[in-house]
């Protein structure tokens, strides 16, 4: 009898690989299936390439995915995604929805269905070394402005240790990411109450002249940020060679693990604001989706039951991403490894999110490459805003 496999496309990253693949062990021996797992990581450029450029998601590649939150629209529209909604009613989820934050349960929902399972969360927050601050005198900074002077001063080349980094490298991410972050926290909004980029105006001028003048200072960022992911700026952190950093929630927790040079040195706050703003987080979260193309999908949806369980979500901590239920974030174990892990719902109570809309990776992609000239030119700054604006408005038609 040839044995059932599942494929499953996921972003690349340790964590994610080996708690889904403790998960699945945990699965087949709980479900009694004789069935395995193939583990295909990618990195963000080429996972969104193989799902939809090249279908993968509807051709039956691939059974499953790690998918964020920004491709559900296109992926729901493409006709790539299994609506979950029917499999959730003929086998529901113990405690779903209440055990989970209500952030983590709502962008999915659209068009009527309901189209991935919360996986790996963990909005950006101010991650710091406590003991460099305290060593410098330096409080946590509050502001932008103070952002950048501790930077400054925390920078260390002799040491090796970069003030601050930024994750600038072009994949519709963090770049993306930072710059409506820094819209939002200076009272202002990437985006109007229907969706449509609002990039031009006096908050977008200050968050980009922000982000460029502070990718350009040697005295506060390592010189290669315009190369830097997500992952490797967080790991860079992690290695004891970055201060501080504004990034997702899950590289505090990572350098928490038992091997990690800043192990207990490590702490989590508020992102700094800027002028006339407040603090903001940004809710962009990861999720197991089923392939409309799957020719696996009673057992697919079974797997995602199971990593949904309690204990499975814990998994997802263990291995160093960041589970999605609550009972995770409150668990003394998790918080006496990792002492901040309670904060989490704060964090979600206070995040923004990016509109549910198909083309969020092509205006994504037209926001990397106005930071990409704001740092490589001395273009104008409102030239290059409204440059990006009208780009994407002719995305619309």
């Amino acid at each position: 009898m040839t044995e059932k496999r599942l494929r499953i496309a996921v972003r690349r990253f340790d964590p994610f690989e080996r708690a889904i693949a403790r998960q699945f062990a945990d699965f087949a021996a709980v479900a009694g299936v004789d069935a395995a797992i193939d583990i295909v990581p990618m990195e963000l450029n080429a996972l969104h390439a193989t799902l939809f450029t090249e279908r993968g998601l509807g051709d039956g590649s691939f059974d499953i995915a790690f998918l964020n939150t920004d491709w559900l629209a296109e992926a729901q529209a493409g006709g790539l995604i299994e609506d979950l909604a029917p499999w959730l009613e003929k086998a529901p989820i113990a405690d779903f929805p209440e055990a989970w934050s209500p952030s983590l349960t709502g962008l999915q929902r659209f068009s009527g269905g309901f189209w991935g399972m919360p996986y790996h969360d963990g909005p950006e927050c101010l991650i710091y070394r406590r003991d460099l601050l305290e060593q410098a005198g330096l409080d946590v900074p509050q502001s932008w402005e103070a952002f950048h002077d501790a930077a400054r001063a925390l920078d260390d080349p002799a040491n090796g240790v970069s003030g601050t980094v930024l994750a600038l490298f072009p994949d519709g991410h963090n770049g993306f990411y930072d710059f409506c972050i820094h819209i939002w926290s200076r009272g202002g909004a990437p985006f109007d109450a229907a969706g449509r980029p609002c990039f031009v105006g006096a908050e977008a001028e200050a968050a980009l002249d922000f982000l460029r003048t502070l990718a350009r200072d040697r005295g506060a960022v390592p010189v290669d940020c315009a190369d830097l992911d997500s992952v490797a700026a967080g790991l860079r952190f992690c290695e004891g060679r970055v201060a501080m950093m504004a990034n997702w929630f899950g590289f505090a927790a990572l350098g928490e693990a038992a091997d990690s040079p800043v192990r207990g040195r490590i702490d989590v706050a508020p992102l700094p604001k800027g002028a006339g703003g407040e603090s903001v987080s940004l809710n962009v979260f990861w999720v197991l989706a089923i392939g409309a193309g799957s020719a696996n999908k009673p057992m697919a949806w079974d797997f995602l039951r199971h990593c949904a369980t309690a204990a499975m979500d814990r998994i997802t901590t263990d291995e160093g991403a960041i589970g999605v239920r609550r009972s995770t974030w409150a668990d003394p174990d998790v918080n006496a490894r990792v002492p901040y892990a309670h904060r989490l719902d704060w964090l979600h109570a206070h995040a923004r999110h990016i509109p549910v809309r198909p083309d969020i990776v092509a205006i994504s992609a037209i926001v990397d490459d106005m930071i990409g000239a704001a740092i490589g030119s001395d273009r104008p700054t409102r030239d290059l805003l409204a440059e990006a604006q009208a780009r994407a408005e002719a995305l619309a038609g």
